[in-house]
C-alpha cells in the first residue's frame, strides 16, 4: 500500500486488530474512516501523498487501540476524532489564502509550521471531528456521545496547536536560518534548538492529541451517564 511503509503497514494491522478485538467491526469502521479520509486529504493537499511509518501510525492510532482493548467506545472514538480533526485541519488549512498565525502570539508563520492556525484549517478540524462523531452515532451509540466525541476532537486539535506553538522542538540552521522540526535535518551546519523541548517531536504531539481526545470523551461519558 503506497500510503504506508512496510513497518507502517505492520503497525496499522496491529492497531486495526486491537480495535477490532476490543470493539468489533464498528470500531474498525471508525478507524478506517480516519485512515482513509486522512490519507486522501494528504494526497490531495500535497499532490503526491505521504507514506506513514510505524511510529506515525502508533502516534495516531495507539491510544484508540488501547482504549478499544479496555472496552471504552467513548475513549476510542474520542481519540480517533482528535486524530481526524488534527489531520483535516492541517491538510485543509494548507489551502488557506491567508497565512497561518501562531496560536500563542498571533504572529504570522510559514505554512505548515506547528502551532500555526487558519480559519479554514480550524473549520476543517471541526468538520473532521463532527464527521467521526456522526459516524459513531450511526454505528452504535446515543446522541449524547456525538456531542462528546465532537468536543473531544476539537479539544485534541487545539491541544495539538498549543503544543506545537510552545513545547514542540523547533530547530534552526545557524548558517542559512532555515527552520525545521527535525533535528536530524541536513543543512549548512548542525541545527540548534530555538524553541520547545528536544524530546517532543511531531509524533509526540500527535500522541498527546489523541490522549486529550480520549480523556475528554471518556470523562464526558462517565459524568453524563
Amino acid at each position: 500500500m503506497s500510503w504506508l511503509t512496510r513497518d507502517g503497514l505492520a503497525a496499522s494491522l496491529a492497531v486495526g486488530g486491537a480495535v477490532t478485538w476490543g470493539l468489533g467491526w464498528r470500531g474498525l469502521a471508525l478507524l478506517a474512516a480516519f485512515f482513509l479520509s486522512g490519507s486522501l486529504l494528504t494526497q490531495w493537499a500535497s499532490g503526491t501523498g505521504g507514506r506513514r511509518n510505524a511510529r506515525q501510525v502508533l502516534a495516531n492510532g495507539g491510544v484508540a487501540a488501547a482504549a478499544a482493548l479496555a472496552g471504552s467506545w467513548a475513549a476510542a472514538a474520542g481519540a480517533i476524532a482528535a486524530a481526524t480533526a488534527d489531520t483535516w485541519a492541517t491538510e485543509i488549512g494548507s489551502f488557506s489564502p491567508v497565512p497561518p498565525r501562531l496560536l500563542t502570539t498571533w504572529e504570522p508563520v510559514t505554512r505548515g509550521a506547528s502551532g500555526g492556525i487558519t480559519a479554514l484549517g480550524t473549520a476543517g478540524g471541526v468538520a473532521g471531528a463532527i464527521a467521526i462523531a456522526a459516524l459513531a452515532l450511526v454505528l452504535d451509540r446515543p446522541g449524547t456521545v456525538m456531542v462528546l466525541v465532537t468536543l473531544a476532537g476539537i479539544a485534541g486539535t487545539l491541544a495539538d496547536s498549543l503544543l506545537g506553538a510552545t513545547l514542540q522542538g523547533l530547530y534552526e540552521c545557524p548558517g542559512c536560518g532555515a527552520r525545521s522540526e527535525r533535528r536530524d535535518t541536513v543543512c549548512h551546519a548542525p541545527l540548534r534548538l530555538i524553541r520547545g523541548r528536544r524530546w517532543l517531536d511531531n509524533d509526540g504531539v500527535n500522541l498527546t492529541t489523541t490522549l486529550v481526545g480520549a480523556a475528554v470523551a471518556a470523562l464526558g461519558a462517565r459524568f453524563s451517564s
